[in-house]
């Protein structure tokens, strides 16, 4: 062995929970991403997956995406800086710059890249990035990219955020990144209050919408136009691989951003653009939304039947009041097995265990679809009911 293949040796966590029966990853669906999958050749309710909208397997979204290969073949060899940018990328970017409240937008070919590159390039090393300590990945690598001052406060905490806004030299860039919703914990950031202390300290704001867009706000606009605040916002980041559908992500922004950013943000300049089917998916999706507002009413009912299911069971699901919700195991082991003994009911979830969260905080994540029925939601509620109680998670 080399030096390097001997330290990624001592890595055993992956054989240790394979060995254990319990190994939750990378389990492969063999058929399309609906409200139920094919799994090793048997059927099973899908409560883990992220399209809320439930518009993956939409006849319309489908022949969009199959128009769009048809006319402009399967990929743009090349990034948008140089020969990859298409017509229907610049027109994409005009309408969701239109429907998130912005000048102008731009695609990036991922939602991870669209956050890790503007958090990574907008500010300079006098300057601070300011984030919520339960922000997405994407936005944590960013950071990380950036020469600025890192700069993290309390989760959600506004007291927090104004002590770390009062280190701050008055006289430098200041930047808060925010989720608008938590990805695993599905509650809503304090936006109103984040806006009125960025005024109050002459800071600039940026939230992720990937988890807002197309459950929040007029026709699915996010948090930001639920609360009426996307004017206030100088960022709004969102992605396509949820309620849009398809794979790829975007930043609206005011033009003189938009100009820094399509010249200096690293994964836009130098990765391949979106393929002119994931873009062709994306409009068809868009269409839905603006014309079915039904389907979002939808996916608030299906969030209403399972956060009064659970809460009338005695789980503990934290500050969700969206179609995410925690189901709160706090030990890694049992959150592995409770995962193995849903699916062996038939119920596909999510285990969130760390980094994507604290050791303490481990969790199985359930998340909603507008296409889910009642019955489904149903047999996923008794199924949780029956694995939780056999391991004790429920509340007397």
């Amino acid at each position: 062995m080399t030096l390097l293949q001997e330290k990624l040796a001592k890595y055993t966590a992956p054989q240790f929970a394979k060995a254990q029966g319990v190994y939750p990853y990378f389990r492969a669906i063999e058929s399309d991403q609906d409200t139920e999958v094919t799994m090793h050749g048997r059927k099973v309710l899908m409560f883990g997956s992220n399209a809320y909208t439930g518009l993956t397997n939409h006849p319309k979204v489908k022949e969009a995406a199959i128009e769009m290969t048809r006319k402009y073949g399967t990929g743009c060899a090349g990034s948008r800086f140089l020969n990859g940018s298409l017509d229907i990328h610049e027109a994409l970017e005009k309408r969701l710059a239109k429907f998130v409240g912005k000048e102008e937008a731009l695609v990036f070919s991922t939602g991870f890249f669209a956050n890790m590159g503007t958090v990574g390039c907008l500010t300079g090393r006098e300057d601070y990035i300011i984030w919520d300590e339960l922000d997405h990945a994407s936005i944590i690598e960013g950071k990380r990219l950036s020469f600025s001052q890192s700069l993290k406060f309390r989760h959600n905490d506004m007291d927090s955020l104004e002590r770390v806004l009062k280190k701050c030299d008055p006289n430098r860039i200041k930047l808060i990144v925010v989720d608008g919703v938590f990805s695993m914990e599905g509650d809503v950031c304090n936006l109103p209050e984040i806006v009125r202390l960025a005024k109050r300290y002459n800071a600039s704001v940026m939230v992720d919408e990937a988890h807002g867009l197309g459950v929040f706000g007029r026709n699915g606009r996010g948090v930001c136009d639920h609360f009426g605040l996307s004017a206030d916002v100088d960022i709004i980041m969102g992605t396509f691989s949820k309620s849009l559908a398809s794979i790829g992500g975007f930043i609206a922004t005011d033009s003189v951003t938009a100009n820094y950013l399509r010249h200096n943000a690293r994964p836009f300049i130098f990765s391949a653009s979106a393929t002119p089917a994931a873009i062709g998916a994306v409009n068809a999706a868009l269409d839905i939304l603006e014309t079915e507002p039904e389907r979002i009413e939808r996916l608030w009912a299906n969030t209403r039947q399972a956060l009064d299911g659970f809460r009338r069971m005695g789980c503990e699901i934290g500050n969700t009041s969206t179609p995410i919700i925690p189901l709160f195991v706090r030990d890694f082991q049992k959150t592995l097995l409770v995962t193995k003994m849903l699916w062996d009911e038939g119920i596909f979830v999510n285990p969130v265990v760390p980094p994507a969260v604290p050791s303490n905080d481990t969790l199985i994540r359930f998340s909603l679809m507008a296409t889910h029925t009642p019955e489904q939601i149903n047999i996923a509620l008794q199924k949780i009911e029956k694995v939780f109680s056999q391991v004790g998670l429920l509340k007397k």
